[in-house]
């Protein structure tokens, strides 16, 4: 099969390009043919060793998390999902993966569209609804509004009928009003947190600084979300708040609530740029870079 691989951790230029041989799967996995994979950050930070502990360092490595493509179990069934976690490998034409964490792609979806929303639809719904558990009436503040995890969440907020307040530059302003965010701060001319104050809820998709500051804006006894910030969540630089770390945990079910999302309208796939297999050095680049709107997807087949 043709993937995406790398045999040593570092920036984009490790990446190539070329043939390795098609997995096997263990009892309980399907093969699955892959139609599109999307790009996330979690995937320049395995390729540049952030996870080594985790991979074990078995040189080739492929990288990817999410995908939609067509599975082996019921032949022709199109199908949509996220790896197991600690796995790694869907820039590739041919994965295996666990039967039970699969679901059917929604009809109404291309292999592209459903490659977009599988791991930042599941992050999102995971982060809003189970780990904040936004409630009807409240406001959120939405940091990096125009990413695709963002995105997602602006929509999946409204649709809880909370207030939504996210951050973007000036070029991708009508983009997320155009998400629902009901007020956006363009973050390279304001200081959101002197413009910001009283909110439920923070969910904050770009780390750093940003998410330190981000506990100012709450109100007492709000809750913060954080999944760019490493694998445990902040310390509240307030004792009246609470600094929360989503677990993304894989299931059929979790990936039904996502198909059901989308097929009722009630959120849309991002916008998407895309990528053949063979420019990944590129891809990568804009993806480390930050500075895009939407999603990065590999149209694989």
């Amino acid at each position: 099969m043709k993937a995406v691989f790398f045999e040593r951790f570092g920036g984009p230029e490790v990446l190539q390009y070329g043939d390795l041989p098609d997995p096997t799967p263990a009892p309980g996995e399907v093969v699955v043919d892959v139609a599109a994979a999307s790009i996330n950050a979690a995937d320049w930070k395995f390729r540049s060793g952030q996870y080594a502990r985790h991979s074990g360092a078995n040189f080739p490595l492929i990288p990817g998390r999410d995908f939609s493509g067509v599975n082996d179990f019921k032949v022709g069934d199109a199908v949509f999902g996220v790896l197991d976690m600690g796995r790694e490998g869907t820039y590739a034409e041919k994965i295996v993966i666990k039967a039970a964490i699969i679901a059917k792609k929604p009809q109404a979806l291309s292999h592209v569209d459903a490659a977009a929303v599988a791991l930042t639809g599941l992050t999102a719904v995971n982060s809003i609804a189970d780990t904040l558990q936004l409630q009807r009436g409240e406001t959120i503040l939405i940091q990096g509004g125009a990413g695709g995890v963002a995105g997602f969440a602006i929509q999946f907020a409204k649709h809880l009928g909370a207030r939504v307040i996210a951050t973007t530059s000036a070029a991708n302003r009508d983009y997320v009003l155009g998400l629902g965010a009901d007020k956006v701060i363009d973050y390279n001319a304001q200081d959101f947190a002197s413009v910001v104050s009283g909110c439920d809820a923070v969910f904050d998709t770009v780390g750093g600084d940003v998410g330190q500051k981000s506990f100012a804006v709450l109100k007492a006894g709000g809750r913060a979300a954080f999944i760019a910030s490493g694998v445990e969540a902040p310390k509240p630089t307030r004792s009246d708040v609470v600094s929360l770390r989503p677990p993304v945990g894989r299931s059929r079910a979790a990936m039904e609530r996502v198909a059901r999302l989308v097929e009722t309208e009630a959120v849309r796939p991002p916008a998407i740029k895309l990528y053949s297999l063979s420019q990944a050095v590129e891809a990568h680049r804009l993806s480390e870079s930050r500075h895009f709107r939407g999603k990065l997807v590999f149209k694989v087949r």
